[in-house]
């Protein structure tokens, strides 16, 4: 996973084809990402992961993150 920080809560978008790669962001319980809070690379890999659901990637999941 790329893309993952010490937070509550990650959104993972896990690799329909190559277990163990996908993205992961910070985001609320509810699975809302700050885009805000993301820097530029981040959110363009959070954009590209939405926008892949179905063709690479599973649907996202909100998971608790492990803190560090």
């Amino acid at each position: 996973m790329i893309e993952s920080t010490s937070c509550e809560f990650q959104l993972q978008f896990r690799s329909l084809f190559d277990s163990g790669r996908g993205f992961a962001f910070p985001c609320d319980p509810q699975g809302q990402v700050d885009l805000n809070h993301l820097n530029e690379r981040a959110r363009n890999n959070y954009l590209y992961a939405r926008a892949m659901v179905g063709r690479e990637l599973c649907w996202p999941a909100v998971v608790t993150a492990q803190l560090h």
